[in-house]
């Protein structure tokens, strides 16, 4: 038996009944807070004299996690089948490690996230021999902890270009993989939180969507845990303060952090011992190597003093050598004097260029020189801080097609004006964007300006309904913009398409929401957020997602008069994001609010969804007398709903769940043949409905198969689990699948051949915890 000590137990039970290993839809999380409810109704009636066969109550409070912990932990001690099960779930929680194995991603899953670098790069040797320097210096290497090093500096100098440069350079050394992340720091608004960094991290480094766990706590332990002993390259770009970076630093002594931000962050010196480097202008040799880099031409006699006056005119800042270097890029004879004198136009006074701002001047260089199409999108582009800007977002904003706008983009990228930073995407430096930002508001006027930036959230609001859509067709919708669209079969290569999309703009259409809501765009501003649901029910960014949808219920109550029902619809998603942080009493709150508002609304189904969900939320809390109130209540409300109102087509499905439901809460409670005829019924419903829905009927079928386990009918059970499987196998859910064979196992036949069965299938899927339970059930069986 592996050792355990009552703390461990205790951590657990903070962790499953917290919320914080799971998200508000994952599976695992279900299963491992449903498995703890199980282990304590076990020891429910020890020394009590009551009931071991009644619910549980979910520990609420510190005093009670603790009590429940020292409860199983004693148990164990006197009950070795006991044990071994509370040993099973503690691995399934990942609490209890093999720690000779190891932590860092297998080689199928080493991450290689670093953006590519530039052939044109010059100089920062200083840099690079210091790096290097710090990762063979054996003092550092004895005190066994990360290196990280902080390159700083104004804006425009190429902290990036040298932080990704390095990271190439020295990439051999870290074989386990590079991570990378732009952290958005040019100001506070626009600042990454950190939560949603660890995710893609995590992501990257192979933790399945529905392992990474909601509580940034829990993500920064997971985080370390899976990179320690890793010799791993972090590049953490544009920070904006040491709080952003700290929950992204590696405990991993073989790992490199480099961190490139204008501000110092003192803080990551004095408590993490960071190296800072200062980065400073390119010296005027360097300076003129860059610019005749970008430029492709050597300038010779005379047009090289022109050249050089050209350079000292930008002032060693890589950003204005490059730009002013693509201007001339690809001529045969380039006119430097002309150049020159063109510069000298544009600084103040038309002498001395001002030598605080040698980027804006050019810029407005480069700017000068667009075509009248590019420079039009160049300054739409830059009235939101976008993440990057996709072709269809561009085209939107200029109002034009997609083939236009993608040579226009290219126009750009051309002037250094713009960065392709993938295929199809594009960002802006945000010196850049600023000097855009300001032209947009001069040449085309603010009502044009906020012309384009709606049309940019419209394209942002319809890309994320047309791709919710393939991820969950069957649901039902209330904005207006899913009108039309059409409803795809949820085939796994379509829902896996339409998720990679949804991750990719994850960023920008948070964005989005947040210009929808600072331009009073309300009815835009919680649409958006009613089409990111299917993004956070199947891949989590919990803090996100509450972020968004706060924005979201302030602009439905502002819309109130025009789409009464919209307020119901965010709270409901709101209170599943809290779901997901365990912050169980705000969702209780948030759907209380959204049944209480869907009432007044006078919308059946929303308030039926809304007590739904707060009976789902009681079978999470283990609260199953009220999970059985609520789920009778919402029968009720479905009872009101009449032929021609919003929402009958649903109803019999709705109904069907319902039922589902409520076999859920009374097995809960032990009542097991009141369960068993709910079961059965939801069964019945489910075969009745218009369009066959065998993936829940194969859910009821487990959940028939497992409450008649518990009564002890092992022969009905066969049945329904032996019919639960086939569905699932045919519907390809192997996490569902592995969880019905091992069910199955407990049913007497075959026990031996069901749990190398169920071992292989978690196996399959990425759970460790599952594995480690089925072996030590093929362990105890011989």
């Amino acid at each position: 038996m592996d050792p355990f000590t009552t703390a461990a137990v205790l951590s657990a039970v903070n962790t499953a009944t917290s919320g914080a290993l799971s998200g508000a839809a994952s599976e695992v999380g279900r299963r491992t807070t449903e498995r703890l409810a199980a282990l304590a109704r076990r020891v429910r009636g020890r020394g009590t004299g009551e009931d071991p066969g009644l619910p549980p109550t979910l520990p609420a409070d510190p005093a009670a996690r603790r009590d429940l912990a020292e409860q199983l932990f004693q148990q164990a001690r006197e009950e070795p089948a006991f044990a071994r099960d509370l040993i099973a779930w503690l691995r399934e929680t990942n609490l209890l490690r093999d720690t000779t194995g190891p932590a860092c991603a297998p080689a199928a899953n080493r991450p290689q996230l670093l953006p590519p670098g530039t052939a044109a790069f010059t100089d920062r040797e200083p840099e690079r021999r210091a790096i290097a320097a710090l990762l063979d210096d054996p003092d550092t290497t004895a005190a066994g902890a990360p290196r990280i090093v902080v390159l700083t500096g104004r804006g425009g100098l190429g902290k990036t270009a040298t932080a990704v440069h390095v990271a190439h350079a020295l990439a051999d050394r870290f074989p386990d993989g590079q991570l990378y992340a732009d952290l958005g720091g040019a100001a506070p608004g626009t600042a990454a939180a950190p939560s949603g960094v660890l995710v893609r991290f995590l992501h990257a480094l192979g933790v399945p969507a529905d392992r990474v766990p909601a509580d940034e706590q829990a993500q920064i332990d997971l985080y370390r845990d899976r990179t320690a002993g890793g010799r791993l390259i972090v590049l953490l770009d544009n920070a904006h303060s040491a709080a952003q970076i700290a929950p992204l630093l590696t405990a991993a002594p073989g790992a490199l952090t480099l961190v490139t931000s204008r501000h110092g962050l003192p803080e990551l010196v004095r408590d993490h011992g960071a190296r800072v480097l200062r980065l400073r202008p390119l010296s005027d040799d360097d300076a003129v190597l860059l610019l005749t880099r970008i430029a492709g031409l050597e300038p010779a006699g005379a047009q090289r003093t022109h050249a050089e006056a050209v350079v000292a005119r930008c002032g060693g800042i890589p950003l204005a050598l490059c730009e002013t270097g693509a201007l001339v890029a690809g001529q045969e004879d380039v006119d430097w004097a002309r150049l020159e004198r063109e510069f000298a136009a544009l600084a103040p006074g038309g002498g001395t260029p001002d030598p605080a701002d040698p980027t804006r001047l050019a810029t407005d260089l480069s700017y000068r020189a667009l075509t009248p199409a590019a420079a039009r999108l160049h300054r739409l582009l830059a009235l939101w801080p976008w993440p990057a800007v996709p072709v269809g977002a561009a085209a939107a904003a200029a109002g034009t097609t997609e083939a236009e706008a993608r040579a226009l983009l290219d126009e750009l990228a051309g002037a250094r004006l713009l960065e392709e930073v993938a295929d199809g995407r594009y960002r802006f430096h945000d010196l850049v964007r600023h000097h855009a930002e300001l032209r947009a508001y001069e040449e085309d006027g603010r009502a044009a300006a906020e012309a384009a930036v709606e049309r940019v959230i419209t394209w942002f609001l319809e890309f994320a309904a047309d791709a919710d859509c393939r991820v969950i067709p069957g649901r039902w919708h209330l904005g207006p913009v899913y009108a039309g669209l059409p409803r795809p079969v949820a085939e796994p290569g379509i829902v896996r398409a339409a998720l990679s999309e949804l991750t990719r703009e994850r960023e920008n259409l948070a964005e989005a929401v947040r210009a929808a809501d600072e331009h009073g765009l309300d009815a835009l501003t919680w649409q958006l957020c009613e089409a990111m649901w299917a993004l956070h029910l199947r891949l989590g960014f919990h803090e996100q997602w509450v972020a968004t949808h706060v924005r979201g219920v302030a602009a439905a109550r502002r819309r109130a008069a025009d789409e009464p029902r919209a307020e119901g619809r965010m709270r409901s998603q709101l209170a599943f994001a809290y779901m997901g942080l365990g912050r169980l009493a705000d969702a209780e709150r948030e759907l209380t609010a959204a049944a209480a508002a869907d009432r007044t609304a006078g919308h059946h189904r929303g308030r039926a969804s809304a007590v739904e969900s707060l009976g789902l939320l009681c079978l999470r809390q283990w609260r199953y007398e009220d999970a059985e109130e609520r789920f009778l209540q919402a029968r009720r409300i479905w009872d009101a709903v009449g032929p021609e109102d919003d929402g009958a087509p649903d109803a019999p499905r709705a109904l069907a769940l319902l039922e589902h439901h409520l076999g859920r809460a009374l097995g809960g409670q032990g009542r097991y043949p009141e369960a068993v005829s709910r079961l059965r019924h939801a069964l019945t419903c489910f075969r009745a409905l218009r369009e066959r829905d065998s993936y829940n009927e194969a859910r009821v079928r487990m959940s028939l198969g497992e409450t008649l386990l518990a009564a002890g009918d092992l022969e009905a059970a066969r049945v329904s689990l032996d019919e639960a499987i086939a569905v699932m196998e045919g519907e390809g859910a192997r996490l569902q699948l592995a969880d019905a064979v091992e069910l199955r196992a407990g049913c007497g036949d075959g026990a031996v051949r069901f749990l190398r069965w169920a071992r292989d299938l978690y196996e399959s899927v990425g759970d460790a915890g599952g594995v480690a339970r089925v072996e030590m059930r093929l362990a105890a069986a011989g």
